[in-house]
């Protein structure tokens, strides 16, 4: 039975919803396109009606979950416009965040992953982490825009490795230390 162009799409937005998920709870070797379409209640069968790959699949995944990264990101910021930097910070490097993989940080999650894989997922990435950094930038002190830009690469750098560490280790004390100590030195510097 043909399915209309309508319900096609909402199929195609169901898989892309449910691979983001899944692929940043257990990384993208270790889900297939089976559990995938079976957690988007469809069949394995149709898959290739929308996707030509996985890997366009998983780059697809990456890149919603990235708009949605970005937009929350705005938000956090607004929220808090004497110091948006503190608030995303803060809110990046929580126990809440450490503690849900499934709908964190993509370039945590994912990021050793997308070493991995091919161009398809490294232009994703590229290209969802452009405009995080870009939102830090301008939040970040700092006397110039490159000054400013500076600070926030290597701030990103700072919370993606942190969050990673603090979700590798079973030692909650020691997790919690890295979220914490990583937060205080990214805002330690001039005029802090």
């Amino acid at each position: 039975m043909r399915v209309s162009r309508e319900k096609a799409a909402q199929h195609r937005e169901h898989i892309i919803e449910a691979a983001g998920a899944l692929f940043r709870e257990k990384g993208f070797g270790g889900i297939s396109v089976a559990e995938i379409m079976q957690a988007a209640d469809l069949t394995h069968g149709g898959f290739y009606g929308h996707f030509a790959s996985k890997d366009d699949l998983v780059a697809q995944a990456c890149q919603r979950v990235m708009a949605l990264a970005i937009a929350n990101w705005e938000k956090t910021a607004a929220r808090d416009p004497d110091d948006p930097f503190a608030a995303l910070l803060t809110r990046y490097l929580s126990p809440r965040h450490r503690d849900d993989p499934a709908r964190g940080c993509v370039f945590a999650a994912l990021g050793a992953d997308a070493a991995r894989s091919g161009p398809l997922v490294h232009d994703a990435f590229a290209e969802g982490l452009e405009p995080l950094i870009g939102i830090l930038a301008e939040s970040a002190p700092g006397a110039s825009a490159a000054a400013r830009r500076r600070k926030a690469v290597a701030a990103m750098a700072g919370l993606v490795g942190a969050l990673l560490l603090a979700r590798a280790i079973g030692k909650r004390e020691l997790s919690d230390e890295i979220l914490d100590a990583t937060r205080r030195e990214l805002l330690a510097g001039p005029g802090r």
